[in-house]
């Protein structure tokens, strides 16, 4: 099963909101280009920022990052 990536989920959560990635930057005190960056998957956000985006979005980090359903080893 296909799951979007962390980049491709944070920018649909934000054009969802209708969002810029200006004013998510600035709620979350980081640049533009960071954003930009994690949405193309150039670089991931650490656990403390995916926290930060997980509550500003109001969801959890599973759905942020896309997971839907725990894998049974």
């Amino acid at each position: 099963m296909q799951r979007n990536s962390l980049g491709e989920n944070l920018k649909q959560l934000r054009i969802a909101e209708d969002i810029g990635q200006t004013k998510l930057a600035e709620a979350l005190n980081i640049s533009v280009k960071t954003i930009s960056h994690w949405e193309t998957n150039y670089t991931e956000p650490s656990i403390a920022q995916l926290i930060q985006l997980a509550d500003f979005f109001d969801i959890t980090l599973d759905e942020l990052v896309g997971r839907t359903e725990r894998n049974s080893h």
